[in-house]
């Protein structure tokens, strides 16, 4: 494999976690139990995940 397809490659991971951090922030916002919140910062996790994909493909792009 190539530097340029481990990059897309990662650059794809990124793109799913961001995907799954958005779906649970979604969750998050209309659970009933406004007592029940949760430890994970979906949104700063998904914005990290956005900033990585926009590393990665310039990396990638720059790798091919």
């Amino acid at each position: 494999m190539t530097a340029q397809q481990w990059l897309l490659g990662a650059d794809g991971a990124a793109l799913v976690m961001a995907v799954v951090s958005g779906v649970a922030e979604s969750r998050r916002n209309r659970r009933s139990s406004l007592d029940r919140h949760g430890w994970v910062p979906w949104r700063g996790l998904q914005i990290a995940m956005i900033f990585a994909m926009l590393a990665l493909t310039i990396l990638a792009l720059k790798a091919g």
